[in-house]
């Protein structure tokens, strides 16, 4: 399987069958009461809340699964005494200087914070791509850990790092590393549905590494493009029909009319023809289940590698031809392993809606240049 196309199913297909967390959670892991919303600087993120004290901030992360509580967290500045009066929650001295970072999505955030410098060891570094970072590996001077279904223990043990930042899995146990008294940072980002929600995440790393007002000002910035986007969206004078990916090994993943590429797409003013349906997943379909629904769907949108022509994508399955929009040649296909679309997009989604709509709509955006999908023909 191609190298990003894994890192993709591995991190994204596995939300699909997963429901959006219910507003009121029921109790879970590390935690006593529900997840409270309270005061919280959070206003998209429903997995997420943060509430900021003078001498420390609590986090709280949801369970998509059983609801309630997966992990809260105390973020204490090392600057400080530990407060006598801290609350359940695993302590964090803040800002840390020396992370195990599983994914190059929170990489990738840490360096346009100005904070790559904190990463001081890497699990499967065949996905980091950044210059810094794969300089680093390569030098030693950041710890390559093993993989990160068994890391190796004697180099985290070495490198003792303040946290260790991973994203959840359903029962997830850890192995040994969940005995070696490192705070465990479950970043459940993946698993927020609305694209804002997933890049308010930010500001829970911004204030693990002490870049609480760039990660702020950052967040404010993503929100205020995003809306302005949507608007010129809205006003379009016309809402073209969208359909999304291909069939793969006879499945097509379909995103639910819920999902986070559903919303993105009507943001963008188009009119994505699951939109009635209620999950937040993927939808397993065949050909001609997806072929019922959108053969003529106006545009398609692809996210897959080594497709650069029409010839292509009847290469991949000949029936693709019977679609109209492959007839029409309006087919967009993004090269996961050419453009650092899963790197970006969790916390930038403003640059997924801007190709969309500008797609959609090229008379509202004439000057536009593409980044992550391209025209085949």
């Amino acid at each position: 399987m191609i190298m990003s196309d894994k890192r993709y199913l591995l991190t994204l297909f596995s939300v699909a069958a997963l429901l959006l967390l219910a507003s009121c959670f029921r109790n879970g892991r590390n935690a006593d009461n529900a997840l409270d919303a309270r005061d919280s600087v959070i206003t998209a993120a429903k997995l997420l809340s943060m509430q900021r004290t003078p001498d420390y901030t609590v986090v709280t992360v949801g369970d998509p699964w059983k609801g309630g509580v997966l992990h809260r967290y105390v973020l204490v500045p090392r600057d400080k005494d530990l407060p006598a009066d801290l609350p359940e929650g695993t302590v964090v001295r803040t800002p840390i200087g020396n992370a195990l970072v599983y994914s190059s999505v929170h990489t990738s955030l840490l360096s346009e914070l100005g904070c790559l410098d904190v990463v001081k060891g890497v699990v499967d570094k065949q996905y980091f791509i950044d210059s810094t970072l794969v300089a680093g590996i390569n030098a030693g001077t950041i710890a390559d850990c093993g993989n990160s279904m068994n890391p190796t223990v004697e180099r985290v043990i070495d490198m003792q790092p303040d946290a260790i930042l991973l994203s959840p899995y359903q029962d997830a146990s850890y192995g040994q590393i969940a005995k070696m008294d490192i705070p465990i940072i479950e970043c459940a980002d993946y698993l927020e549905y609305d694209p804002l929600g997933r890049a308010e995440w930010m500001k829970f790393y911004g204030e693990l590494v002490g870049k609480r007002d760039e990660a702020d000002s950052l967040y404010k910035a993503v929100v205020n493009a995003y809306n302005d986007l949507k608007q010129k969206a809205a006003g379009a004078e016309t809402h073209p029909t969208v359909v999304t990916e291909m069939v793969i090994s006879g499945i097509w993943n379909v995103p639910g009319g819920q999902s986070y590429m559903a919303r993105i797409l009507t943001d963008a003013g188009g009119r994505y023809l699951w939109a009635d349906d209620p999950n937040t997943g993927s939808l397993a379909l065949d050909f001609n289940q997806v072929l019922a629904v959108a053969q003529d769907a106006d545009y398609w949108f692809i996210k897959w590698t080594n497709i650069t022509s029409l010839k292509d994508l009847q290469g991949a399955y000949d029936l693709n031809k019977e679609m109209a929009a492959f007839k029409n040649k309006r087919v967009y296909v993004c090269d996961t392993d050419k453009t650092r679309f899963f790197d970006r997009i969790p916390f930038h989604p403003e640059v997924l809606l801007r190709e969309f709509a500008a797609i959609l709509h090229p008379e509202l955006f004439p000057d536009f240049t593409n980044q992550m999908y391209h025209h085949i023909d």
